[in-house]
């Protein structure tokens, strides 16, 4: 397959190329499968991915992406937070589409790189990108021999990944810096001369220098071309030399950032500087390092003919703070742990691992291997620094602003605190109900009753969750008082009748009844008993709510009572009917007379016929309202005994306190207990009296 990444100035921009990684839905499509890039420069991998908006009959969001390198121990790791690439790495995601880019890239950088998706439902994880790193070499081809030692080449700076535009080139001949920026050139060199090669934009990552006329000249190779390290620490930044001639007179290290001078005479690194010089070789140590000495730093020697120049790029130090820190990555199998350093020094960095303040011994990687218990704390620990410790939330602290007795209507603020690394995300919960709320802060602006209730905050970090509840008690006034009648159903004159005052208030409400125009109240209490129903029990009745907080009226309560009088001609049906049952009872009563006397052989009888009369139902009233005004009433009965002197009524409802207005009157609910008409007292006197005559 051809290579299509295109350098510009050595930063790879990737042309398309549709890689479909899976059928069905989940998919990602990389520009390139296949990178070349060159030591020291800035790559970028992009890709776009796509994913089922349901899976397994749900509902499919993402909830992460990253880039991964496969790993031999465990669970896939993002770059991000894997301490081989710390400050190097950057994942660029915008509208599924994604870029990974490494600066600075080093030859173990070379691997396989893979996108993965996580959702609510499910993983994928992309085929690999290959990433292939090299460096920059030089090509010798002699062609012929010139006038003594001399010979005629050609040179060329080559690289494994041959770029597809033209960059412009820099040559370095025995550390100086020539004139020439072609790819490549010919030219007549002498034994002792070395020539090195680097793109222009990137002179901190040249090729080594080579011999070109033989196999001894003037070298220097370093062995780091970039090193960090922590303030305070020491640090060794080291190279190689060789010479044409034997007798080096004088060799030191400068940093051309500051002077060409010699450090060790440089006063601001006095006492921190010390030069190592094994055989053919020389090691710059800085003891103490601060931010000033991030910089360059640049090897020379000197013979009695030959003098090593200054312009070949070193060694780059960064002085960088002791950040040390663990990450916490989530997997389906739970919590994974990984020691991210601000910084790593050459070779294999070995860490140290910490449970509950306990080192556990066979833990040197920076991911940490064993399980996760979120009951716990883990630190770790690199070049003598420790991390902060990583741990669950502990069980939040809810405080309330203002604190004391929260009003109706009042502002209200509750703050959830949780001690947690990483940080916690907080959630609020009122009785088992999400809120729309993933803040610290729960503010109410002006609360009201239902504001009343259980909350919960929820504190949750990749380690664990806990939650604590709050209660939310608001007072307020009593609200508009209802009022209700029982029995609702026929009702006897002298049984009992009970009236019911609700309110919803806090701190609760106390009841007064009232009756209207009198002054005293007639009871205390939510419930008022009339227990023998009377006539001197007409009128409007309404109850009061009240706590501190305020008082509230009811609508009133209104009993009637009246009294039924028969017309005329009710009177007239009344007395005929009457007249004509005494008749018939007077005729009755002799026909047995007669019939007894002459079955008995006319003995006298012994018994007295003796008449019952019930009560008389079903009399009409001349009272009954009209049509129109009985609209949307609701009714039940009372009944009074024969014996009642008044007929009564009983209309009974809910108008604004405390007069009732003809306005008024379509706007309130009615209950009216009506009673049938009976005769009147003398009626019945009269009915008894003849009774008697019947008897004798």
């Amino acid at each position: 397959m051809s290579l299509t990444a295109a350098v510009r100035g050595f930063i790879l921009l990737l042309i398309s190329l549709q890689v479909v990684q899976s059928q069905n839905v989940w998919g990602v499509t990389f520009t390139s499968r296949e990178i070349c890039a060159v030591k020291g420069s800035t790559v970028e991998i992009s890709c776009s991915y796509r994913y089922p908006s349901r899976w397994k009959n749900k509902e499919n969001r993402v909830e992460k992406t990253f880039w991964f390198v496969e790993k031999k121990d465990g669970e896939p790791v993002d770059l991000t937070t894997d301490s081989e690439y710390a400050g190097r790495v950057e994942d660029l995601c915008e509208n599924n589409i994604c870029t990974l880019r490494i600066r600075n890239l080093r030859e173990r950088d070379s691997a396989e790189y893979k996108f993965r998706i996580e959702t609510n439902q499910d993983v994928y994880a992309s085929e690999p990108v290959t990433l292939s790193v090299t460096g920059l070499q030089v090509k010798v081809t002699k062609t012929s021999s010139c006038s003594g030692s001399c010979i005629w080449a050609d040179l060329e700076c080559l690289s494994s990944c041959p770029p597809t535009s033209r960059p412009s080139y820099i040559w370095y001949k025995n550390g100086l810096k020539s004139t020439e920026t072609r790819e490549s050139f010919n030219y007549y060199f002498y034994p002792k001369e070395s020539f090195a090669c680097a793109v222009k934009g990137y002179e901190n990552s040249p090729s080594p220098s080579v011999c070109v006329n033989g196999q001894a000249c003037n070298t220097v190779a370093y062995s780091e071309r970039s090193i960090c390290a922590f303030k305070g620490s020491s640090v060794d930044i080291s190279c190689t030399y060789s010479s044409f001639e034997d007798n080096v007179k004088s060799k030191f290290w400068f940093s051309p950032e500051r002077s060409y001078q010699d450090l060790s005479t440089d006063y601001q690194y006095s006492g921190r500087v010390v030069v190592l010089s094994p055989r053919r070789g020389s090691t710059l140590r800085i003891s103490d390092l601060r931010d000033s000495d991030s910089a360059q730093y640049r090897f020379k020697f000197k013979t009695p003919s030959f003098e090593w120049w200054s312009d070949l790029p070193g060694t780059n130090l960064t002085v960088t703070d002791r950040e040390l820190e663990v990450q916490v990555i989530g997997s389906s199998s739970g919590p994974k742990l990984v020691c991210l350093s601000s910084c790593l020094l050459t070779g294999h960095p070995t860490f140290v691992w910490y449970k509950n303040e306990t080192e556990i011994r066979g833990e040197t990687s920076a991911s940490y291997g064993k399980y996760v218990d979120s009951a716990n704390n883990y630190s770790c620990a690199y070049d003598g620094h420790r991390s902060r410790s990583v741990y669950a939330p502990k069980l939040p602290l809810v405080l309330m602003s203002p604190s004391g007795d929260i009003m109706e209507g009042s502002s209200v603020t509750l703050n959830c605190s949780s001690d947690a690394n990483p940080a916690a995300n907080y959630t609020w919960y009122k009785r088992n109900q999400k809120l729309l709320i993933e803040t610290s802060q729960l503010v109410f602006s002006s609360i009201n009753s239902t504001g009343s209730g259980q909350y919960f905050c929820t504190a949750e970090n990749k380690l664990g969750r806990t939650s604590k509840s709050f209660f939310i008690d608001v007072k307020y006034a009593p609200k508009l008082p209802s009022v209700s009648v029982s029995p609702s159903a026929e009702i006897e004159e002298g049984s009992s009748v009970t009236l019911t005052c609700s309110s919803d208030a806090n701190p609760a409400a106390n009841y007064t009844w009232y009756k209207e125009d009198e002054d005293s109240p007639k009871a205390s209490g939510q419930i008022y008993n009339i227990t023998v129903v009377r006539a001197e029990h007409s009128g409007s009745y309404y109850c009061g709510a009240q706590n501190k907080l305020g008082r509230q009226n009811s609508s009133l309560l209104i009993l009637f009572w009246k009294e039924f009088e028969y017309s005329g001609a009710w009177k007239s049906a009344a007395t005929g009917t009457i007249t004509i049952v005494l008749l018939a009872i007077i005729l009755i009563a002799v026909f047995l007379w007669f019939k007894r006397n002459k079955s008995n052989g006319g003995e006298k009888p012994d018994n007295n016929a003796q008449l019952n009369m019930g009560p008389v139902h079903g009399v009409p009233s001349d009272t009954a309202q009209p049509a129109e005004e009985q609209h949307d009433l609701h009714y039940s009965s009372i009944r009074f005994p024969q014996n009642q002197e008044e007929a009564l009524y009983s209309n009974i409802g809910r108008v604004q306190p405390h007069r009732q207005t003809e306005e008024d009157e379509d706007m309130n609910e009615y209950t009216v207990v009506k009673t049938p008409g009976l005769r009147r007292q003398e009626d019945a006197e009269d009915l008894f009296a003849l009774y008697s005559t019947v008897n004798k």
